[in-house]
Order: C-alpha cells, then structure tokens, then sequence
C-alpha cells in the first residue's frame, strides 16, 4: 500500500511543478511592485544627465564670453595706447604781432582812442580788453611796455551804483591785490604803463591791450600700419 502510494507520487506530472516554482513566473509575481519604479528612475537620470550638460555648456559660454571681452578690452586699449603715441599735445602759438604772457596772448595796440572804442576793437579781433590777475602777472605785462610815459586801457571800469572797480567780465577788483592810484570817480576806467596803475577818465584817448587765451590743440602724427 505504501509502494503504491510511492509509485503514484512519483508518477505525478512533473510540468506542473516546474510551472509553479518557474524562475518568470516567481520575478513577475515578486517584482511587480518594484519594476514599476524603474521607469520614474531612468527618467530621473537622463534629467540630471541633461542639467549637467545644460551647465557645462553654459559654463563654456560664460568662458567664452569672457575672454572675447578681454580682446575686445585689449584691442580698445591699444587703440587709445597708440593714439596717444600718435597725438602730442602741443600749445597754439599766438597770432602774428601778439605776444604771449602766461596762457594769454596779449596785442598793444599803436592807436588811441577812448576806452569804449578800444572795447570795441578787442571784441572784432575776438578777444577782450586785458584782464589782470595778480602783481605778478602786472609786473610781467609792464616789462613788455618800452615807453615810461605811454598808457593802455584795461578792461577795468568804476561802476556807478556800487562805486567799486569791476572788471568787464563781471568780477570786482581786490584792490589789496591791485590798488589803482588816481581819482575814483563817475566814468573812470583803468589804464595801465611800465610803471602806473592808475584811473583815467574813459573819454580820454589812450591806447589798449587785447587779451586772447592760449588754447591747446593736439599735433596729429599719422603712423604707417604694418
């Protein structure tokens, strides 16, 4: 009895076993759950793959970008480099028969006329009676007169509602600086010799000293490329 029961177990059909203990069939029913879950993974990693080349590009861009910048800088310095070397700036000489004092060039006049027609004159030659600065600049001016006894117009007038010297471009005389010697009346105006500063009536007939500035102006050098 028991021989037989043995005989029919091991007669049992073998397909049925290996079926149900099958390797597939085990993966497909214990990694049911856990598969699914490759997919979001993969595709999380091809993300991250992505922004990192997404960096790295824009790294070398910005890299890029930069050192374009530096030529650029580079080039634009040694432009303005060899524009200095080809630009020397130099001082305007004056005019012919003007003379130079400081930055002015100053014109003495050989002809006498009362201080408004000499006002006149200097603005047509587009310059202005002589504005005096300081002792220092006056001593210069006088050692340039030959005669003693000769007298020149400044632009130099006495107002009439202040009573103050005022020059023509609107500032007040420091007499500590410049004392002017002579009667401050109405209608005084200021001429100037090798040895005076001093009031005159401004209907007299002196002569005048016109004032331009001295102006810089760059001598160009045009270099051969090579």
């Amino acid at each position: 009895m028991d021989n037989q029961s043995m005989y029919d177990n091991s007669n049992l059909p073998r397909d049925s076993a290996t079926e149900r203990s099958s390797p597939s069939s085990l993966c497909q029913n214990v990694c049911r759950g856990p598969c699914w879950h490759r997919f979001p993974l993969k595709l999380g990693c091809a993300g991250i793959i992505l922004l990192a080349l997404i960096v790295i590009g824009l790294r070398i861009s910005v890299i890029s970008l930069t050192q374009n910048s530096s030529k650029e800088k580079s080039s634009v310095d040694s432009q303005e480099n060899r524009k200095e070397t080809t630009e020397r700036p130099v001082l305007l000489t004056c005019p012919m028969h003007w003379q130079q004092i400081r930055d002015k060039c100053l014109y003495f006049h050989e002809t006498s006329k009362p201080w408004n027609d000499s006002l006149v004159d200097c603005s047509t030659r587009e310059s202005s009676l002589l504005l005096i600065q300081d002792q220092k600049e006056l001593r210069l001016i006088q050692n340039l007169i030959n005669k003693e006894a000769t007298l020149f117009w400044i632009g130099l007038t006495l107002t009439s509602s202040e009573k103050n010297w005022k020059w023509i471009n609107g500032s007040f005389l420091n007499s500590n600086i410049l004392p002017v010697s002579g009667d401050a009346k109405e209608d005084s105006c200021v001429c100037i010799s090798s040895t005076q500063f001093i009031s005159e009536s401004c209907a007299a007939v002196n002569r005048w000293i016109c004032q331009k500035e001295v102006k810089p102006v760059r001598n160009k050098v045009i270099c051969s490329s090579s």
